[in-house]
């Protein structure tokens, strides 16, 4: 009689108690079924479909052209593949901002089209509006501070945010704000890693970081930068794993003379 080992799925309250244990929290993007398959079975604790898709899967220079339905998608594919990861969504730029039902809205579509089990929102008490209301419907919401890319246009720069005190005392409140009206955790994006710590030590719920040093509760990447499928992006914070573009360019190289020198197929792979 064969036995089937029940898989226990990462909750946010996992989550939390990994942040109570001192539990590092493993998370990494992932946008389409197959990737997705391979990160859950790696045993990653949270899969984000991230607006980053707007880059590396469609090609935008910045996230801010991805769209509601586009997201949907993605998260979608994702959720599918996943089995035992906490699948966490970004909501896309302009569906949130300035307008709390809206915000609210675009949340629901997220979790029933696509089935996720969180969303993620960029910003700080300028947005504790649709925070809360997305909140009030069950939601668990994720913030994002430091480095938000959807307001790249408004810094002008991706270099590291909160170097000065102004701006990181902002970011103390900030975060200090999000947990207060609920969310379950918080990225922080390429800020000194000694403010991070600070924030990190000074919350109950868990931070992630990004560019934000070793004292976060957990750390985040973009899996095709960590894989090396995106060639030339190599910040600081970045750790390559392997180098797929060049495993695939030299396999796909080898296929393309295969085939134009008609060695593939061979009598062995025809029927």
């Amino acid at each position: 009689m064969s036995v089937n080992k029940e898989i226990k799925r990462i909750t946010t309250n996992t989550i939390q108690e990994m942040k109570v244990r001192g539990e590092k929290i493993s998370m990494l993007t992932a946008y389409d079924y197959s990737m997705a398959t391979i990160v859950d079975d790696a045993g990653t604790d949270i899969i984000l479909v991230g607006d980053s898709a707007s880059n590396v899967m469609a090609g935008h220079e910045t996230t801010l052209p991805i769209t509601l339905d586009q997201m949907i998608y993605h998260a979608s594919s994702v959720v599918r593949a996943a089995k035992r990861a906490l699948v966490v969504v970004d909501l896309p730029f302009g569906s949130y901002q300035g307008n709390s039902k809206e915000a609210l809205n675009s949340a629901i579509r997220i979790m029933k089209e696509a089935g996720a089990h969180a969303v993620k929102i960029e910003g700080g008490v300028e947005i504790a509006e649709s925070v809360s209301r997305i909140l009030t419907a069950g939601i668990p919401v994720m913030g994002h501070l430091g480095l938000t890319p959807q307001s790249i246009y408004k810094f002008g720069t991706y270099t590291v945010r909160a170097k000065h005190e102004a701006e990181a005392q902002k970011l103390r409140e900030d975060a200090l704000k999000l947990q207060e009206l609920g969310c379950f955790g918080i990225v922080l994006e390429k800020i000194p890693a000694k403010l991070a710590q600070e924030v990190s030590e000074s919350l109950q719920i868990p931070t992630i970081g990004i560019g934000a040093g070793q004292h976060c509760d957990g750390q985040v990447l973009v899996i095709h930068d960590m894989l090396g499928i995106n060639k030339g992006f190599k910040p600081r914070f970045l750790r390559q794993y392997s180098n797929l573009y060049d495993i695939m360019h030299d396999a796909i190289k080898n296929y393309n003379t295969d085939v134009k020198s008609n060695s593939f197929p061979n009598e062995k792979e025809q029927y």
